[in-house]
């Protein structure tokens, strides 16, 4: 589970406050994961009372995951020149006033900006508490235990996430699921402000990449815009066009940038490794196939099966604990006694199959039967092949590009989450839009329009999880193909030059949004 005992190199003595601090900073984490599933829940209250169309819903999720994933690399060389506690600090306190905005939002572009401003904080957020954690933690064994709470806790609270958005939603309003993040922000960066002993010396002075910071959030924008004009103007409206032009060309631009400026926003090492490439195209297909799939189930489960918010957060367990299993029992077991390629391409099949479960849905199918068994596989499945991916992309990297090759995982992941949202729920709406316009005019009474509606809006639902499961198994090959490295704990030399390794970074994934 953890690379050979030895600590990070330049490390300074562990701090005596290093327990108490990561309460704090898994705490934040929490935070985090509650928001994200949170919201999955509230989406439906929330797009009725705000008057959101079908079309711009995606933006809920998209406009967060797309800052996030935008800019998780700015946060990390941010924290490097910040300091990692003083940027945990503000990214939650400007994650906290960002929720207070989401919460009294009192129009979908209100609630669209909000979103996007938490997804910023959060890309400050996230990369600082890995950061704080890689450098308190410095002995190899107590790093793995700590970035095992760490993931637990994380793991855990998308359990709790959907419990707690149920019954927020239910019983109060789908206001409070934003709201409810003020308190876990303000304990945390209280906590942080007062225990956190960040070691001394650890700051990258290097000058930031400001026009690589543009070039790679202009085009991931535009990527994805692309994808959601798609939806309403169609693949050949010259506006669709223009933009995944330009998203092409914003983001050549960005890797030419980055293989000429001396102190680059992604050094290109990084990711032209072959195994760290491997793990972060596969991470991002997975995602891709995911994320559409949770929105489509949560409407599928509320609109079409007419589950109440707390239903539909227990509806989903059966995933969130499949995840935990195949995280902790099965992936981290074996990450030291296989190659990872070999944990990754099954599970992400495995994962293929339960995604090929939920593509047989109709109006009248039964959860215990159909939905039930798709999630556990969804979840074990994915559990297992992200544990060693989240190990391998970070271990024998070199100690200077340690933070951006964490930074790089979660980019991987919500960048693969916003083109998935926009993509899959592109394809779903086509379909029902066809089915509609074909079955309507055999409806001859309102319950029969009403039927034709429903069974058109499923129908978009399995059409576009049919393209997630040829995903999956996409993703299954990049990982078996390109994924060469041994056991990921096994303590294999740097691929990326010859300076020192830092130890695995262990984790649970967490799926949000």
């Amino acid at each position: 589970m953890s690379a050979p005992a030895r600590s990070v190199p330049g490390a300074s003595a562990p701090d005596n406050n290093r327990w108490r601090a990561l309460v704090f900073i898994a705490l934040a984490q929490l935070m985090v994961v509650l928001d994200a599933t949170i919201v999955n829940i509230a989406l439906p209250s929330a797009q009725r009372d705000l008057g959101i169309s079908d079309g711009n819903r995606q933006w809920v999720v998209t406009a967060y995951a797309l800052a996030f994933g935008g800019l998780l690399l700015f946060g990390g060389r941010v924290a490097d020149l910040w300091g990692r506690k003083r940027a945990f600090v503000v990214g939650l306190t400007g994650f906290a006033a960002a929720s207070a905005l989401g919460g009294a939002a009192q129009s979908g572009a209100m609630m669209f900006g909000a979103r996007a401003l938490q997804g910023a904080f959060g890309a400050l957020l996230a990369p600082a508490a890995l950061s704080l954690l890689a450098v308190m933690f410095t002995d190899a064994k107590e790093r793995a235990k700590a970035f095992g709470i760490y993931g637990a806790i994380a793991g855990g609270g998308g359990a709790v996430g959907l419990i707690l958005g149920g019954f927020l939603t239910e019983y109060l309003d789908w206001r409070w699921t934003f709201f409810v993040n003020v308190p876990f922000a303000i304990v945390a960066a209280a906590g942080a402000y007062f225990v956190i002993r960040e070691p001394e010396g650890g700051r990258n002075r290097s000058p930031l990449d400001i026009p690589g910071v543009i070039l790679s959030t202009l085009g991931l924008v535009s990527l994805v815009y692309g994808f959601t004009r798609a939806e309403s103007d169609g693949w050949g409206d010259s506006v669709t066009v223009g933009l995944f032009v330009a998203a092409a060309v914003l983001l050549v631009a960005f890797v030419v940038t980055e293989s000429r400026v001396k102190a680059p926003l992604l050094p290109l090492r990084v990711v032209t490794d072959r195994n760290r490439g491997g793990v972060y195209l596969s991470l991002g297909l997975a995602v891709i196939a995911m994320f559409g799939t949770f929105l489509f189930l949560t409407y599928y489960l509320q609109v079409v099966k007419g589950y109440s918010p707390v239903k539909t957060g227990f509806a989903f367990l059966p995933m969130v604990a499949g995840m935990i299993t195949g995280s902790t029992q099965i992936g981290t077991r074996l990450m030291t006694r296989v190659p990872a390629r070999l944990l990754m391409g099954p599970g992400f099949l495995v994962a293929a199959v339960g995604m090929l479960f939920l593509a047989q849905l109709e109006i009248g199918s039964s959860y215990a039967a159909l939905v039930l068994p798709a999630l556990l596989m969804l979840g074990l499945g994915m559990g297992t092949a992200f544990m060693p991916a989240m190990s391998l992309a970070t271990h024998g990297v070199q100690p200077r590009d340690a933070g951006v090759a964490s930074a790089m995982v979660n980019t991987s992941q919500q960048v693969g989450g916003a083109i998935g949202t926009a993509l899959l729920n592109t394809i779903a709406s086509s379909a029902t839009t066809s089915y509609i316009k074909d079955h309507m005019a055999t409806a001859t009474s309102k319950p029969q329009r009403q039927l034709v509606q429903l069974q058109g809006m499923v129908h978009g639902y399995s059409s576009a999880i049919w393209i997630a499961v040829g995903i999956l198994a996409l993703a299954a090959t990049v990982a078996v193909t390109f994924v060469n490295a041994g056991r990921p704990g096994a303590g294999q030399a740097s691929a990326a030059g010859s300076g020192e390794g830092v130890e695995d970074e262990v984790q649970v994934p967490v799926v949000a949004h």
